[in-house]
């Protein structure tokens, strides 16, 4: 395996960005552009995405390759039983998702679950790999990371597999919520009227309950109807507050200094990378 990008950044969808920011914002130095050059040469030999698990194997310096395994806890079934009322319950997540995408917004959703989407510390990773090296993540490890981005902007169900469900079960499941929230009571046509005093052979079954509104039309389910004229004024502004924006990944002023390590001493040396420091602490504020 070999990763697609032959340099700069990789990872192309924001879900797989996302993803990267937050394993380039443990500050892990060299090892990430010494894994970044070994996804590249294509020293990845297998990537296996399993619900709380990422199995690889990774070709080193030895003839051996080592294996590598990054856990991440998948959630219960009861949260994603709720994220996936959530989601049936607004056209615009259903229709993406069945369309093989994740909009962006998705990310809130999980956010106001309380299971954000994406590892917020390197204390939630797992991470093994059967190298001699101490460093976690080894170079192995962060080129499984790597190739794991691009896996995700080939096929962005797989972020979601490795969560706990597989793009078969979730589809599925917003099918179902769907198909269910469309669903009308029996008719009472063919009733017997009470006058007759006489009661209905086969009792009917109690009409199928619709799923609780979620989403946009929970927010706007209270909300009283305005006559045009009195609301012309606000026609442009949200009727109620707008919820805030997901959770952003905030940084040093310094993280792509401590990423790319010192500089050569041709340039400066590690001098140059101390007054580049301070200059970024300055422009920061901090």
């Amino acid at each position: 395996m070999k990763a697609r990008s032959t340099r700069g950044a990789i990872g192309v969808s924001w879900w797989s960005r996302r993803f990267l920011e937050v394993l380039e914002s443990f500050a892990l130095g060299t090892r990430l552009t010494r894994g970044r050059s070994y996804a590249r040469r294509g020293q990845v030999l297998r990537l296996d995405v399993k619900p709380g698990r990422v199995e690889a194997t990774v070709q080193g310096s030895r003839a051996e390759p080592y294996r590598v395994d990054i856990a991440l806890a998948p959630f219960p079934p009861a949260l994603w039983e709720r994220v996936e009322r959530e989601l049936a319950g607004q056209a615009f997540f259903s229709a993406r998702l069945l369309a093989g995408d994740l909009p962006a917004e998705l990310e809130e959703v999980f956010a106001e679950a309380g299971a954000p989407l994406f590892p917020a510390g390197v204390a939630e990773l797992t991470q093994r790999c059967s190298c001699p090296d101490f460093a976690v993540p080894c170079k192995h490890l962060a080129a499984t990371f790597y190739l794991l981005a691009e896996a995700f902007d080939a096929d962005p169900f797989q972020l979601l597999h490795w969560r706990g469900r597989s793009r078969a079960e979730l589809l599925d499941r917003l099918r179902a919520l769907r198909a269910g929230a469309g669903v009308t009571p029996p008719s009472t046509a063919d009733a017997v009227p009470e006058a007759s005093g006489r009661a209905p052979a086969d009792k009917a079954a109690p009409p199928a309950q619709p799923p609780p509104a979620a989403g946009a039309a929970r927010v706007l389910a209270d909300l009283s109807a305005a006559a045009l004229d009195e609301a012309v004024d606000r026609f442009w502004l949200p009727p109620v507050p707008l919820p805030d924006r997901p959770p952003t990944l905030a940084t040093g002023a310094e993280l792509l200094l401590r990423q790319l390590g010192a500089p050569a001493p041709a340039i400066g040396g590690p001098g140059l990378l101390e007054r580049l420091r301070r200059a970024y602490r300055t422009f920061d504020g901090s």
